[in-house]
């Protein structure tokens, strides 16, 4: 996340793709708001432009690019300087932490759960959202990102591949909800629970421990 470059000079074009592609966007709010909490204080990690963090009441996010950064503070999110592998927070500040695409620009996976872990409060909850790597738009994704400006230095993820990492941190309770599935068009689409089908997959955990 510390590639910051692409986003400052294209923040504008980042942030009307979600003008041009509505449908999309609705649908990936809708399938996080089905495992967001109800409650607590919540960031988001990686928050770009605020545009998942304003419409789920997210008011604090990290976000590496000072463009970005800029138009997440004009939609009124606490939009922090930092990068997912070295938070400048507090541990144990957080009921829960949401990324949402952002897991393919991390240097390091490994470095920005243990992060995440660390800033959550026991039974705190982290949501990831992601593209997933071998669904029809996860391979066409690959098959153009050496001609994208965003995508071209990403790595992508598979919905075990996620887990796995998860696990190995510390994180327990998985859970899956997906959305974005090749044979819907047009309107926001419907959330369904589990992978394997649905393009779009948010996965929750929990961190273990005593509140």
């Amino acid at each position: 996340m510390a590639r910051t470059r692409v986003f400052d000079e294209h923040a504008a074009t980042y942030d009307a793709w979600f003008e041009n592609n509505q449908s999309l966007y609705e649908s990936e709010l809708h399938a996080i708001r089905t495992l967001l909490p109800d409650s607590g204080k919540g960031i988001e990690i990686g928050a770009g432009t605020g545009r998942f963090s304003k419409p789920l009441g997210i008011q604090v996010g990290i976000e590496p690019s000072p463009a970005m950064r800029k138009i997440a503070r004009e939609r009124g999110i606490n939009a922090i300087a930092g990068i997912a592998e070295q938070l400048p927070l507090e541990p144990a500040t957080f009921d829960y932490v949401l990324f949402v695409t952002t897991l393919c620009f991390l240097d390091s996976l490994k470095q920005a759960l243990g992060e995440t872990f660390r800033i959550l409060k026991p039974q705190g909850v982290i949501l990831i959202g992601f593209i997933e790597k071998e669904s029809a738009l996860g391979k066409l994704y690959r098959q153009r990102k050496a001609g994208s400006s965003f995508y071209k230095g990403a790595r992508f993820y598979t919905v075990d591949d996620i887990t796995s990492a998860l696990e190995s941190t510390g994180f327990i309770d998985c859970s899956y909800v997906q959305t974005l599935f090749p044979e819907q068009t047009g309107s926001a689409q419907a959330v369904k629970e589990g992978y394997g089908e649905g393009a779009f997959v948010v996965v929750r955990a929990t961190r273990p421990g005593n509140t």
